[in-house]
């Protein structure tokens, strides 16, 4: 479902004379469907790097990256969009969300832009939000207001309201409380066992192997940012 193969990266400092630093070198990773895999390696090997880009926030110097039927690396805006909407999901760290949009509106949204009914998709954000502990006196605010683990937790909602074949996760159980740390890995365990195909950071060890099938070691990839 997601294929990696001699992907390489190097950033360049733009205001430090064009200086290029190389971050990744010919990395190479397959994902099959009902499969989650864990990147690891120090921090700066490259872990969030190589996820931007298979998600394609990050222009990739060579090399293929599939999800899917579609190449990452040369698919078109358009392309890109559609599988974020249809394929893709990406459940970061952090919540970015346009201010004074409800929760419910938040976690509802994308069943709603891949054409749900809109009852049905409210009705999945509740049962979602519900599971993950949001109290009902706050689901028609805006999550902004919210606490960071609170909104941690509205992310993750969001990220799991649709089927997506393909998940993306970076750090889902980064500073949850056991229970709500449990019912994550309830969710990630259900959508391994409906197919999706999945890759995540874990800084969580007891998360990464409860969870993962196998974990992938960036650091082989990583060329000496010295040289």
């Amino acid at each position: 479902m997601i294929t990696v193969e001699n992907v390489s990266k190097s950033f360049t400092l733009h205001n430090q004379g064009a200086a290029e630093i190389p971050v990744m070198h010919d990395a190479s990773l397959s994902v099959a469907p009902g499969e989650c895999v864990a990147l690891v390696g120090a921090s700066g090997a490259g872990k969030s790097t190589l996820m931007r880009m298979i998600y394609g926030n990050y222009l990739t110097q060579s090399g293929k990256i599939m999800v899917g039927d579609l190449d990452i690396v040369s698919a078109a805006p358009r392309e890109l969009i559609h599988l974020r909407r249809t394929t893709l999901g990406y459940v970061s760290q952090f919540l970015r969300v346009v201010p004074r949009v409800s929760t419910l509106d938040v976690v509802a949204e994308p069943l709603m832009v891949t054409g749900s009914n809109r009852d049905l998709a409210m009705e999945r954000a509740k049962a979602l939000l519900l599971r993950l502990n949001i109290p009902q006196r706050l689901w028609r605010l805006s999550p902004t207001t919210f606490s960071g683990g609170e909104q941690q937790r509205v992310n993750i909602a969001r990220g799991f309201a649709y089927p997506y074949p393909a998940l993306l996760l970076d750090e889902p159980t980064a500073s949850l409380d056991p229970t709500n740390r449990a019912t994550v890995l309830e969710m990630i365990a259900e959508a391994k066992a409906r197919g999706a195909a999945i890759i995540g950071i874990f800084h969580d060890h007891a998360a990464r192997d409860k969870i993962c099938d196998r974990e992938f070691d960036v650091t082989a990839f990583t060329p000496d940012k010295l040289s």
